[in-house]
């Protein structure tokens, strides 16, 4: 099908951006990668008045350090992402998620922030961004804010993201030496997962430290595994003590049934996968 008529911006800043959803109102959309709003647009699920695209704005892509953060624009492209050495070396659990995204043909047009915007539960990225603290900055015509990521996933494709706002940078903490792994079970190849686990482990002669795990499409969203992480910390770094601590990957989750699975075998997904990833980022 053919999109319905829309009006086309684009925009040189991130103020320009803001100013022209201002004046859009609600009908107007944010133009990221597009691989998501796309297919949308040809269907005419969505019809918006202006199509405001992100594309021109050269601050809204990179990565850089910023103190103790590794901060990257919303518009840096996941081929970007997966191959900067910032991103390897101290958010490698980011670039491990970003490898399972589709196909190396949307890996060079979706965007890290366009994916996060997106919010479907069964995204690979989210559930890194929660798992890892990240923060997210949000720009509109008041100024620019921080939310965690723990508060920025709120719905269904729903996020902090207000009319009128730009998600501009994505904040993540150095997890430098830690071990990570993404583990993810699709029905097929470069699909939407059925559920994916996002762990990350620091590990101090055989005893775990510190983890952080995330889950995708165990709930409407992101959901940071917080059971499977108290059960981990101060455990060795075993079979024993990671399937027992797997055991609590269904704490707090509402699995969705769909024509891909069922909720139970979505939990049973969980908890093999939790006990996978685990194992993987423990070495």
């Amino acid at each position: 099908m053919i999109p319905s008529k829309f009006d086309y911006v684009r925009p040189s800043s991130v103020d320009e951006a803001v100013a022209a959803l201002a004046q859009g109102g609600e009908d107007a959309k944010v133009l990221g990668g597009g691989q998501s709003l796309l297919p949308v647009l040809r269907l005419r699920l969505a019809t918006p008045s202006v199509l405001v695209d992100l594309g021109g704005i050269a601050e809204l892509r990179g990565v850089r350090e910023d103190g103790d953060r590794i901060a990257i624009g919303a518009m840096t492209p996941h081929h970007e992402v997966l191959n900067d050495d910032l991103v390897g070396e101290h958010v490698a659990l980011l670039a491990k998620a970003t490898a399972t995204v589709a196909d190396p043909q949307i890996r060079h047009l979706g965007t890290l922030g366009g994916a996060l915007a997106h919010a479907d539960p069964a995204g690979d990225l989210g559930s890194v961004a929660v798992a890892l603290d990240a923060e997210l900055v949000i720009a509109g015509s008041g100024g620019r804010r921080t939310v965690p990521a723990s508060e920025f996933f709120t719905d269904y494709f729903t996020t902090a993201i207000g009319e009128g706002e730009v998600l501009t940078e994505v904040r993540f903490p150095r997890y430098t030496g830690w071990g990570s792994h993404y583990e993810k079970m699709s029905r097929t190849a470069q699909s939407w997962s059925m559920v994916a686990v996002a762990a990350a482990l620091r590990v101090e002669s055989g005893t775990i430290a510190e983890a952080r795990v995330g889950l995708a499409n165990m709930g409407s969203t992101p959901i940071r595994a917080s059971g499977v992480e108290q059960a981990l910390v101060g455990q060795a770094a075993s079979a024993e003590s990671v399937r027992a601590a797997a055991a609590h990957a269904t704490d707090g989750t509402s699995a969705p049934s769909d024509g891909d699975a069922a909720a139970a075998y979505r939990e049973h997904l969980a908890t093999v996968l939790t006990g996978r990833a685990v194992l993987a980022a423990a070495g």
